[in-house]
């Protein structure tokens, strides 16, 4: 691995971030300061946290970062979930992407710990 950038998940993670955008794009302005701010922090957080744990100095901080990540997924997905429940969308992919993402940072995690 040269950098973050060049992760597969780190990748999806960043595409996840421009779905989430242009997904709440579409949502209710009195929720700016709510569900859109947060869905959109958590979106940022997950390749954020895989960045920084790449720039860390041992396996360890990366695989408690990468962890990190994916208890930030979670928090998505509710968020999701709860936008849904709403009737602000209906648009189940975004659940399929995070749970591909999910899928990738558990093997990704195995992979490290074998490393």
């Amino acid at each position: 691995m040269k950098t973050h950038k060049d992760l597969d998940i780190w990748q999806k993670g960043m595409q996840l971030v421009e779905n989430i955008y242009k997904l709440t794009a579409t949502f209710p302005k009195d929720e700016l300061y709510g569900l859109i701010s947060q869905m959109r922090r958590a979106a940022i957080s997950f390749p954020s946290n895989i960045a920084e744990g790449a720039a860390r100095s041992s396996k360890k901080e990366f695989i408690q970062y990468s962890y990190i990540a994916l208890g930030t997924l979670s928090e998505l997905e509710t968020q999701i979930i709860i936008s849904s429940r709403l009737g602000y969308h209906n648009d189940e992919s975004i659940l399929g992407e995070i749970e591909t993402l999910r899928k990738m940072t558990l093997n990704f995690i195995k992979y490290l710990k074998n490393k």
